[in-house]
């Protein structure tokens, strides 16, 4: 799985990535962007990576900057798959906290055993370690504005 990731030959969804960042003991964004890091990230939209990941997921995202491994955050724009073609239904679990800003749409966000509805302009902080999953309201899909947060150690 690794060689095929590595190769570009599969997608990945974040929560494995995290999991490989994590045993690898290097910050997601290193997975993620091939840019040294630096203390300051100027990252205009249109040089920004496209989307990262397939409909098949259940959402796709954006890495926002590659941060500092000094800060311990990483901003990522996920975009939730239209309801008519998202077929997940397997919570993830990662390492990292997060925070969430519904930027555009609506979602329900399934954490741990219950489902919230979170509307634009709505937002939420929850252990990544708990079983939780973004699932689409309409056919519209969403957008969501994340924080994966490491835990202090």
């Amino acid at each position: 799985m690794l060689s095929k990731i590595e190769n570009g030959q599969s997608a990945s969804a974040i929560a494995t990535l995290s999991k490989i960042s994590e045993t690898l003991e290097v910050p997601l964004a290193w997975l993620l962007e091939e840019r040294v890091e630096q203390d300051l990230v100027l990252l205009p939209k249109e040089r920004r990576t496209a989307k990262i990941g397939d409909e098949n997921m259940g959402y796709s995202y954006e890495l926002l900057a590659n941060r500092s491994s000094l800060t311990g955050i990483e901003p990522t724009i996920v975009h939730v798959t239209p309801k008519n073609l998202n077929m997940r239904e397997e919570s993830y679990t990662h390492s990292q906290d997060e925070f969430i800003y519904i930027l555009e749409g609506s979602i329900y966000l399934a954490y741990d055993g219950k489902k919230y509805l979170l509307e634009k302009g709505d937002s939420a902080c929850f252990q990544g370690s708990k079983p939780h999953l973004f699932i689409p309201v309409d056919n519209k899909g969403a957008q969501v504005l994340t924080f994966f947060i490491d835990s202090p150690l």
